[in-house]
């Protein structure tokens, strides 16, 4: 999900990276689902990817839903 959205947003990890201020690698260890963010990185992130973290917690459970 945060994938497909940041590629939306025509952002590298590095450049998502940077704008939320956390480490490049949490971001990729995010998109492989082998961490899983703190709310306060979520806020961070969308704000970085100029959206509302509803939307990307949305976009967690429609993609879950469909599981």
């Amino acid at each position: 999900m945060l994938r497909q959205k940041r590629k939306e947003a025509g952002l590298t990890q590095e450049q998502l990276a940077h704008e939320a201020d956390i480490q490049r690698n949490y971001v990729s260890l995010i998109e492989r689902g082998i961490n899983q963010p703190t709310i306060t990185i979520v806020f961070r992130l969308a704000s970085a990817l100029k959206c509302s973290p509803t939307e990307l917690i949305t976009r967690v459970e429609h993609a879950l839903s469909r599981e």
